[in-house]
């Protein structure tokens, strides 16, 4: 211990003595040697510490009671020198730190400080905007990235740019997301993986409908996508997917959606029939069910509908082989929500007790038997109004509820006759399409009862029935309260039709939008009328760019009393502009689309296109090349070849006439001479 004290007082004799402040309070007696040594390395402690570049991040307002001026700050400079600290006065401050300063000490590096009175006083922290020296710059102390602003060259502050994807809702970018389509997804989802989150999202693959693309996408893309996203899909439509036909593909398929309510799988033909009744049995909430031309399909099929799926409503088995109608009855009879049935070309419609169970349900509203040729006139009737109905005395009808049904499709079951189809008569006045294409034996008086009793309709197709008069025409379907509202009228291949029956359909039928009149024996009148009809029901406009619509299509190619002139008619309508004296001039907003003779569409197609983009100059001077053209070729005709052609064609129809004639009258014998005397006078 004594050596230890006179160590220490040998060093502490060796040292300068401290010079004190003259501000500076004496010293207490009990402020000893020991005391003020400490005080002293604490200071030259916090000295270092402020000086330290790892402490400029952590910055704090200067404290009002701050011991020195402004312009005084820590450098690593003035912490190189001797740890003393002189006496303070203006002049004590090294050379080049301040321009206007003046040092006693020229050689001196260091900065003078006052002196404290107690250990408690705090230093401020340093601010780079502060310092003095060379050595400090802006860089040394610099704020985080998130916070510091630039400076444009206007000297404006400028914000660093906000990501406003990265802070936008989830929600907000799922909504976004579903603005795409599925193919638009797929390749979104290669932008980043945060974009693959979300557009594999559930949410956005509710409905999947792979019409657009299932022939580009692989089937284990596809497989892949259904997974994902099989819990939430709703409406899953695979039309034509022969990819997934495979076992083990359809499987995972069905394994996954658990949810539909849509499904359409029409011409998947190789799908095995344990993957479709597993698919059936773990979506009972199947509403709309599409099975057209699957071979998997069978009266199992339908019993395993009838039991799982209490909420269907619409059902297509059309062109499903392996079953017949039998599968149909244990389906009606099980869904009471059923209102579109769809079984064109299934077999056993003749069976009546599949009859009656459709006539019980009577919540059907579409039914489709097109092709089903064993549907006679009995079981129709008993579809209709059952077996052995009350019957009205007075009025001859039965005495049943009327149905429900809007559309029905009969073409092409050709064992419907006359007794058969009239009995719809006054039992269905809620029907707006009507189709009996291709029942060949049905005759005028089938339709016209029809035609009386049914004010909604719309659609009527009457394609190729050949016993159809030009009366069931003017005289009942003009006539008819359905009239007015008729759309659409299908007489094709009707060859006893004529502008006598047409012209009163055009004229009273102001709502047609499509007339299919191939191979019938209308002429140019007919398309004058149905241009003068869209004339007069159309609005015209005064705007030029005004975009136009097509508001009725006319097909009547194959129409040997059609010419050129009736064409021309409706071109020139389509690109008439109407210039009122002292007016401004009108537009048509409709036009007619025509389907003709196969020698001229083209000319009409593209006068349709001209006019619909609204360049009527170019589809006008169209027109009228075209027409003399076609005159050219009549008068070439008239001149040349064409003219010898017409002269024999004549004396053939003459000597006919002559002939049929001189038969009348009982001289047969005289047509072979005047038929070889002719041949000679040509020779």
């Amino acid at each position: 211990m004594a050596a230890t004290a006179t160590a220490d007082s040998s060093s502490e004799s060796s040292r300068p003595p401290t010079p004190m402040p003259e501000n500076s309070p004496p010293a207490t007696p009990l402020e000893g040697p020991s005391k003020g040594r400490r005080r002293q390395r604490l200071l030259r402690g916090i000295q270092r510490i402020s000086s330290s570049p790892s402490l400029a991040q952590i910055g704090r307002t200067r404290s009002s009671s701050a011991p020195y001026g402004t312009r005084g700050s820590l450098s690593c400079v003035s912490l190189a020198a001797a740890p003393t600290f002189a006496q303070y006065h203006p002049g004590n401050v090294t050379p080049g730190y301040f321009p206007n300063a003046q040092s006693s000490f020229p050689s001196s590096p260091t900065v003078e400080f006052p002196s404290f009175e107690g250990i408690e006083t705090r230093l401020a922290p340093r601010k780079v905007a502060n310092a003095s020296t060379t050595c400090l710059t802006p860089n040394t102390a610099c704020l985080p990235a998130d916070v510091v602003t630039t400076r444009s060259r206007s000297g404006t502050a400028q914000k660093p740019p906000y990501d406003f994807w990265k802070n936008m809702p989830d929600e907000i970018r799922i909504h976004v997301f579903s603005y795409l389509h599925p193919k638009e997804l797929i390749r979104v989802s290669r932008v980043s993986k945060d974009f693959h989150k979300f557009c594999f999202d559930g949410q956005l693959w509710t409905r999947f409908d792979a019409t657009d693309f299932y022939t580009e996408i692989p089937a284990e893309s596809l497989a892949k996508i259904i997974v994902s996203a099989g819990p939430f899909i709703k409406d899953l439509n695979i039309r034509g997917c022969l990819q997934i036909e495979h076992y083990q593909r359809a499987e995972v398929v069905v394994k996954a959606c658990k949810n539909l309510m849509n499904a359409t799988l029409e011409g998947c033909r190789n799908f095995q029939r344990s993957t479709l009744h597993n698919l059936i049995r773990t979506n009972d909430k199947l509403a709309n069910l599409n099975l057209t031309s699957m071979t998997a399909v069978t009266n199992s099929t339908c019993k395993i509908i009838s039991q799982h799926c209490p909420q269907l409503e619409s059902l297509n088995v059309s062109w499903c082989k392996h079953m017949d109608a039998r599968g149909i009855k244990m389906v009606v009879r099980a869904c009471p929500k059923l209102r579109d049935l769809r079984a064109g070309e299934v077999r056993g419609f003749d069976n009546l007790d599949v009859a009656q169970a459709i006539f019980e349900t009577n919540n059907l509203e579409r039914l489709v038997l097109c092709g089903c040729v064993e549907v006679t006139d009995e079981s129709f009737s008993t579809m209709i109004h059952g077996k052995n109905p009350e019957v009205d005395i007075l009025t001859d009808r039965p005495i049943v509820s009327s149905r429900r049904l809007k559309h029905l499709d009969l073409s092409r079951c050709s064992q419907l006759t006359n007794e058969g189809v009239k009995i719809m008569a006054h039992l269905v006045p809620e029907l707006q399409g009507l189709q009996l294409s291709g029942c060949s034996s049905l005759t005028d008086s089938a339709l016209e009862p029809i035609l009386a009793s049914t004010p909604r309709l719309t659609h009527l197709e009457l394609e190729d029935l050949s016993e159809l008069t030009n009366d069931i025409l003017s005289e009942h379907l003009a006539k008819a309260p359905c009239a007015p509202k008729l759309e659409h009228l299908s007489v094709s291949y009707c060859e006893n039709l004529s502008d006598t029956g047409m012209l009163p359909v055009i004229k009273k039928c102001t709502s047609l939008k499509s007339v299919d009149m191939d191979n019938t024996r209308i002429g140019d009148l007919v398309l004058a009328e149905a241009a003068a009809m869209v004339r007069s029901r159309a609005a015209r406009t005064s705007t030029r760019g005004c975009r136009l619509r097509v508001g009725l299509k006319l097909v009547v190619y194959d129409c040997q009393m059609v010419t050129w002139t009736g064409i021309r008619e409706v071109l020139s309508w389509n690109a008439e502009i109407r210039q009122p004296s002292g007016g401004h001039p009108s537009f048509p907003t409709e036009v007619i689309g025509l389907k003709c003779f196969y020698g001229w569409q083209q000319t009409v197609e593209q006068h349709t296109q001209r006019v619909l983009r609204g360049d009527f100059a170019a589809a006008g001077r169209l027109e009228r090349k075209w027409a003399d053209y076609m005159q050219a070729i009549e008068e070439a005709g008239a001149a040349g070849a064409g003219r010898s052609r017409r002269r024999r064609r004549a004396r053939e129809a003459q000597m006919l006439h002559a002939d049929e004639e001189e038969g009348a009258a009982g001289a047969p014998g005289r047509r072979r001479a005047r038929t070889m005397a002719a041949a000679c006078a040509v020779m």
